[in-house]
């Protein structure tokens, strides 16, 4: 029998390492594999590809403090946590940010809030209602 590969986003990254340490922390995952270029980081069936920017790009790309947000992309991914609350707080400690309690939505089960990372991108947390 041949099993399919676990379906993955890739984010392309000028800072590899601070990604892949901020997604990891924040939506509690693990590393599975890396190398020069690469990051992936494990979820039970999700992958996220925390992929470098090659150096010349790189170079001409300006990440600000806050970070400028990427919101005019057509894809954001939600990603499962235990706690809102713990990922709110380890997404401010690594240079990121999840909305506040105020800002957070219940949905077919489950609560969420967005949020961003180090480099701008947009993305959601969730955690069950239940």
């Amino acid at each position: 029998m041949n099993a399919r590969p676990k379906p993955s986003a890739v984010i392309f990254a000028k800072d590899i390492e601070a990604l892949a340490r901020f997604y990891r922390e924040t939506a509690e995952m693990t590393e599975v594999h890396r190398d020069k270029g690469h990051i992936v980081l494990n979820e039970e069936g999700f992958q996220i590809v925390i992929h470098g920017i090659p150096k010349q790009i790189a170079a001409e790309i300006e990440i600000t403090t806050p970070p400028e947000l990427r919101e005019e992309t057509p894809i954001k991914i939600c990603l499962p946590v235990s706690s809102i609350e713990h990922a709110r707080t380890k997404a401010a400690e690594l240079g990121g940010r999840i909305g506040p309690k105020k800002k957070e939505w219940v949905a077919r089960g489950f609560r969420a809030c967005d949020g961003y990372d180090p480099e701008g991108n947009v993305f959601q947390v969730r955690e069950s209602a239940a």
